[in-house]
Protein backbone atom coordinates (compact mmCIF):
# COMPACT_ATOMS: atom_id res chain seq x y z
CA UNK A 1 0.00 0.00 0.00
CA UNK A 2 1.28 3.50 -1.29
CA UNK A 3 1.84 6.07 1.04
CA UNK A 4 0.08 9.55 0.31
CA UNK A 5 2.64 12.48 0.01
CA UNK A 6 0.77 14.80 2.31
CA UNK A 7 3.28 18.52 2.56
CA UNK A 8 1.99 20.02 5.76
CA UNK A 9 1.11 23.70 5.26
CA UNK A 10 1.11 25.84 8.57
CA UNK A 11 -2.32 27.83 9.69
CA UNK A 12 -2.21 31.49 9.62
CA UNK A 13 -4.55 34.21 11.62
CA UNK A 14 -5.20 36.83 9.28
CA UNK A 15 -6.50 40.17 11.26
CA UNK A 16 -7.74 43.55 9.76
CA UNK A 17 -6.37 46.52 11.47
CA UNK A 18 -7.17 48.92 9.21
CA UNK A 19 -10.18 50.25 7.88
CA UNK A 20 -10.51 49.55 3.92
CA UNK A 21 -12.23 52.94 3.26
CA UNK A 22 -9.43 54.66 1.58
CA UNK A 23 -8.18 51.67 0.07
CA UNK A 24 -7.73 50.93 -3.69
CA UNK A 25 -11.18 48.84 -5.35
CA UNK A 26 -8.97 45.70 -5.99
CA UNK A 27 -7.95 45.91 -2.22
CA UNK A 28 -10.85 46.29 -0.87
CA UNK A 29 -12.16 42.91 -3.13
CA UNK A 30 -8.55 41.30 -1.97
CA UNK A 31 -9.66 41.53 2.04
CA UNK A 32 -13.25 40.32 1.06
CA UNK A 33 -12.18 37.19 -0.72
CA UNK A 34 -10.05 36.66 2.41
CA UNK A 35 -13.26 36.71 4.52
CA UNK A 36 -12.88 39.82 6.51
CA UNK A 37 -15.41 42.34 7.00
CA UNK A 38 -14.67 44.67 9.96
CA UNK A 39 -11.85 46.58 11.78
CA UNK A 40 -10.49 43.41 14.13
CA UNK A 41 -11.98 40.69 12.19
CA UNK A 42 -10.05 37.69 11.72
CA UNK A 43 -9.85 34.24 9.43
CA UNK A 44 -7.94 31.35 10.18
CA UNK A 45 -6.27 30.12 6.44
CA UNK A 46 -3.83 27.91 5.21
CA UNK A 47 -0.55 29.01 4.43
CA UNK A 48 -1.07 28.54 0.83
CA UNK A 49 0.94 30.42 -1.96
CA UNK A 50 -2.40 32.41 -3.58
CA UNK A 51 -3.05 33.00 0.16
CA UNK A 52 0.18 34.46 1.07
CA UNK A 53 0.35 36.34 -2.41
CA UNK A 54 -3.43 38.04 -1.24
CA UNK A 55 -1.80 39.10 2.31
CA UNK A 56 1.22 40.51 0.33
CA UNK A 57 -0.87 42.36 -1.37
CA UNK A 58 -2.62 44.23 1.25
CA UNK A 59 -0.03 43.82 4.21
CA UNK A 60 -0.25 46.90 4.92
CA UNK A 61 -4.05 46.69 5.78
CA UNK A 62 -3.41 42.99 7.72
CA UNK A 63 -1.59 41.69 10.46
CA UNK A 64 -0.27 38.24 10.50
CA UNK A 65 0.60 35.76 13.03
CA UNK A 66 1.38 32.19 13.09
CA UNK A 67 -0.72 29.61 14.71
Amino acid sequence: MAKANKTETGKIKVTLVKSTIAALPNHKKIVEALGLKKVNSYKIHEETPSILGMIAKVGYLLKVEKI
